[in-house]
């Protein structure tokens, strides 16, 4: 799922007619003081960035003239709030609040349900697990008919079951409804409003809001400047950029590939290309219990070429500071494991040839295992790297790979003079 912006999300909110705050979107601290003129009065000043939490981490300020709004955008932007760079702000009027709902639509994949699910409740602005659990009597729910939509008097009854007073039924509705409208206009996965807040002069307004789009229907909605069609959890890295546009081109197996850190300050980080998710996490485990860190998670799964896998690790070994390569092929794979052979010998012969003593360490297990292994010999056999290459025998061996890792890892840092902890 790809998550937009808050200020992206409220513009969608805006385009189906529910009310957002007065402000706009600032990139410069000068920007935020214009947007604060503008309002005229106190207002709020919002990171924008892909987590929760933002006001605990001190993401949201408040100002109360124009001259405050800059001071705290110029502190806001720039600034990394967990572990994500500040780029850009909302300037939005402080809302005087009354009273906070939450209404959202999620997909309920449960094999009852397997429908979008429409929720409203009573108690905004905390989890709606926590609510469902708390207060089950301020919380109401319908599962959508997608032929049939959403009509205002869903909206009506699923705000009086929780007990709202009836001169709110109408602009509580105009957000009830114009959420789902926002979920299948933009193909979402999930679209949230919380807070949806009753403001001390009687407007309900959208005060926050969450939208995550589905990945394959990115592509239907260019508007959306959405970079990579895939969660991600802070902004894409060059070289996350790079990855999907291998990902783009090419639907033939998976190539997935996530920079876990953006620039290497410290040893102990290797290149982790991974074969099938959950065996290829166990290996992270391991590493990591071994001392080891992972720059990047990558999986070439589903049969992919040789040439996807190829471009795939050339990424991984292009990441300054990594003191080691890893294939870590957890799992006996019923794809064709020679792909993955020809791909990556390719691109150890053109990264390492000039890094003699650089640690490799292969576990490929599965269809054409044998070959595989006999490919990968025959082929780094004049390579000056330091090699080592197993096959299924080792498959749920986890500790064992981790430790040889380990091992290589420790005499290419003595070889080359580092000190080893």
């Amino acid at each position: 799922m790809v998550r937009l912006y808050e200020y992206q999300g409220k513009q969608l909110l805006k385009n189906v007619g529910i009310p957002i705050p007065e402000g706009g979107v600032a990139s410069t601290p000068e920007e935020a003081r214009a947007i604060a003129e503008k309002i005229g009065k106190p207002v709020a000043i919002k990171a924008q960035i892909w987590a929760t939490g933002r006001f605990k981490a001190g993401g949201i300020k408040f100002a109360n003239n124009p001259k405050e709004a800059e001071d705290a955008a110029r502190e806001l932007l720039g600034k990394e709030i967990k572990e994500n760079l500040v780029e850009k702000v909302i300037v939005e009027e402080k809302l005087d609040i009354q009273k906070e709902f939450y209404t959202g639509v999620i997909v309920d994949t449960s094999r009852e349900v397997r429908a979008p699910v429409l929720i409203f409740s009573t108690e905004g602005g905390v989890d709606i697990e926590e609510v469902a659990e708390k207060y089950p009597e301020k919380i109401a729910r319908m599962v959508v008919d997608i032929f049939r939509g959403v009509k205002v008097y869903d909206a009506f009854n699923l705000a009086l079951k929780c007990g709202v007073p009836t001169d709110l039924l109408r602009p509580l509705s105009t957000a009830i409804c114009g959420i789902y409208e926002v979920f299948r206009k933009y193909d979402a996965r999930a679209a949230e409003i919380n807070p949806l807040v009753l403001t001390k002069d009687k407007k309900i307004i959208a005060a926050d809001c969450r939208v995550t789009i589905d990945d394959s229907s990115v592509y239907r909605h260019p508007e959306l400047g959405i970079e990579i069609a895939r969660e991600m959890s802070k902004p894409p890295t060059e070289l996350d950029k790079i990855a999907w546009t291998v990902e783009e081109s090419d639907y033939r197996g998976v190539g997935y590939f996530a920079q876990m850190v953006k620039e290497i300050k410290e040893p102990g980080y290797i290149g982790y290309h991974g074969i099938g998710g959950g065996g290829a996490i166990l290996g992270v485990d391991a590493l990591n219990r071994y001392g080891l860190k992972i720059a990047n998670y990558a999986d070439t799964s589903g049969n992919p070429t040789a040439a996807k896998v190829y471009r795939i690790a050339k990424i991984i070994l292009s990441q300054p500071g990594i003191e080691g390569y890893m294939l870590g092929g957890f799992i006996v794979a019923n794809q064709e494991q020679w792909h993955h052979a020809h791909g990556i010998v390719k691109a150890l012969r053109e990264e390492l040839a000039n890094k003699p003593g650089f640690p490799v360490l292969i576990l490929i297990c599965g269809n054409k295992e044998e070959e595989s292994i006999e490919i990968f010999k025959e082929g780094l056999k004049d390579l000056p790297i330091r090699l080592e290459i197993y096959g299924s025998e080792h498959v749920y061996n986890t500790d064992f790979i981790a430790q040889r890792m380990r091992a290589l890892v420790d005499e290419y840092r003595k070889e080359r003079g580092v000190k080893v902890s």
